[in-house]
């Protein structure tokens, strides 16, 4: 009765430990448990602002540059208007001091200097007849004398006009060019920068995958920096399982490992991508031979696209023979 009961106890032990622990029992190769995790793209807004429109659902498929939201930009929208116009402005400051005076005052000037000409020719003929007059005693010297000096003021007011026509024409000095042309680049960059934050109101798919989660509906304010929606790539699946110290040596990066769950098709595999450097233990824990069984390192092995699994989906991982 009493080995009966004996040789119970010992296959039920037996099975359970078959169950538990990998590698015991008539099986000798080993499996690790572990489960499938996603690295998601989490897309957030770069500014604080109020949600406008929302173009995506979770399981939406989305490709590169696909817009998925956009915030209320009026401010951002008068600012760009605003810098627009400081950068017509300078444009025009520019062109005016590298052209010199406007045309139609140039063309005012003109007409008085030819004015001015006319005037001046007119008192050269007076002169002239005045002083073949006086020669023949007809006219006074005071009356030459006046003929004289109506030429001299001709002469010197066309003169006048002249100077004045050269430096309507002239360019404004080389160093008022040089402060124009920077106010302009100054007013184009800001134009730039605010062109550069109206587009940031706008955000679109950085990659392609599957909508995963929307953590905001239109008219709620998303802060800078918070995720408004969640992105699933199709190559963003991994498993994250669990070596143990004794067994930890035998694996390298980049060693492809055969995967099974509940479910699955055959013939998945697992390539290792990372293996943390230090170990995780569950304490307390003495630093003896015997204890150094309880060490685990956590491992990732990252999955090929088409596999049909699913975040948080429990896996099971073997070398292959």
């Amino acid at each position: 009765m009493f080995e009966n009961a004996l040789a119970w106890l010992t296959a039920t032990a037996a099975t359970v430990l078959t169950a538990l622990v990998p590698g015991y029992g008539d099986d000798p190769t080993p499996v690790y448990n572990g489960y499938v995790e996603a690295d998601y793209t989490y897309v957030a807004p770069s500014v604080t602002g109020r949600i406008r429109g929302l173009s995506v659902a979770e399981g939406d498929a989305v490709t590169v540059g696909a817009f998925l939201f956009d915030m209320d930009a009026s401010q951002q929208r008068a600012a760009l208007r605003a810098a627009n116009a400081r950068v017509d402005q300078a444009e025009a400051n520019l062109r005016n001091l590298e052209t010199g005076s406007r045309e139609a005052e140039i063309a005012v000037i003109h007409a008085s200097l030819e004015e001015a000409r006319a005037a001046q020719a007119l008192a050269g003929t007076t002169l002239a007849r005045t002083e073949n007059l006086a020669g023949r005693g007809i006219v006074t010297q005071a009356k030459v004398d006046a003929d004289r000096s109506a030429l001299d003021q001709a002469n010197a007011h066309v003169a006048q006009l002249e100077a004045q026509l050269r430096v309507a024409e002239l360019p404004a000095r080389s160093e008022q060019v040089i402060a124009a042309r920077a106010t302009l680049d100054a007013a184009r960059a800001d134009a730039e920068v605010a062109a550069a934050r109206l587009d940031d109101m706008r955000t679109t798919a950085p990659i392609a995958g599957r909508i995963e989660k929307v953590y905001y509906t239109v008219g709620e304010v998303a802060s800078a920096g918070t995720p408004v929606v969640s992105i699933l790539p199709p190559d963003a699946l991994k498993v994250l399982f669990y070596l143990p110290e004794t067994v930890r040596a035998e694996f390298d990066i980049g060693q492809t490992l055969a995967l099974t769950c509940d479910g699955c098709a055959p013939g998945i595999e697992a390539r290792i991508t990372r293996m943390a450097s230090d170990p995780q233990y569950t304490p307390p824990l003495i630093y003896s031979r015997d204890e150094r069984r309880r060490m685990v390192f956590r491992a990732e092995a990252r999955l090929d696209r088409g596999t049909g699994l699913l975040p948080g989906q429990p896996v099971t991982l073997e070398r292959p023979e």
